[in-house]
This record gives C-alpha cells, structure tokens and sequence, in this order.
C-alpha cells in the first residue's frame, strides 16, 4: 500500500510575507502558532479530507521553498531506504511540539526536500 502525502509547508525568509500571500491568493485560513516562533498552520477549507500544511521562517540558508510530508511508519527505515535509492539525509529525525509526531527531511536523488513524517 502506497504513502499519503500527509503535510505541505512553506518556508520563507520573510514569513508573514509568505502567511499573507497564500492566506489571500487561496483564502487559506492562516494562524500562527505563538509557541512555534513564526510558524504558522494552513488550513485550506477544503473539507475533512484535504491536507493541512505551515508556513514558517527560514532556519537556514538555502532552506527556503516547497515541501511535502509523506507519512510512514519508520523514519529511520524511511531515511536508509532514501539513501539506498541516491538520496541524501538532510535532518534526522525530530519530535514535534504536542505529541504530533516526529518528522525527517531527506534530498531526492535532485536536490529536492521531501518531508516524512511518524
């Protein structure tokens, strides 16, 4: 059985920027989360089914873009298996606030950022 895509997020250098441009262009609902520096969750109204995502700073250089989360059962497993297959690890695993999980961030055999999340 196939991995859903789980999670979108947004990360921008100047992230109310960002918060306000989707929030208008797609009439996103659009709250920051004070606990999370800046962060903030996207909910698109889309109904029950559709996927949520966030829209944050930057945490870095070269960080910035387009990412999505796939959910899986093992990080770790998830992580060697993206290597074996010519990707990179770009963050180890991590726990997010609130019990929601833990997530990873690995590089397509491209260059490109795509989420996983537990």
């Amino acid at each position: 059985m196939g991995r859903p895509v789980a999670y979108f997020e947004v990360v921008s250098d100047d992230p109310r920027r960002a918060q306000r441009f989707y929030g208008e262009l797609f009439d996103w609902k659009v709250e920051e989360d004070p606990s999370m520096e800046g962060y903030a969750m996207v909910d698109t109204g889309a109904g029950d089914d559709a996927i949520g995502g966030g829209i944050g700073p930057s945490q870095g250089p070269g960080d910035t873009g387009v990412k999505f989360y796939v959910r899986v059962d093992d990080l770790d497993a998830a992580l060697t298996r993206a290597t074996e297959l010519g990707g990179a690890r770009i963050a180890d695993p991590m726990d997010l606030p609130g019990d929601v999980g833990r997530i990873a961030v690995l590089a397509d055999p491209d260059g490109n950022p795509v989420g996983l999340w537990s």
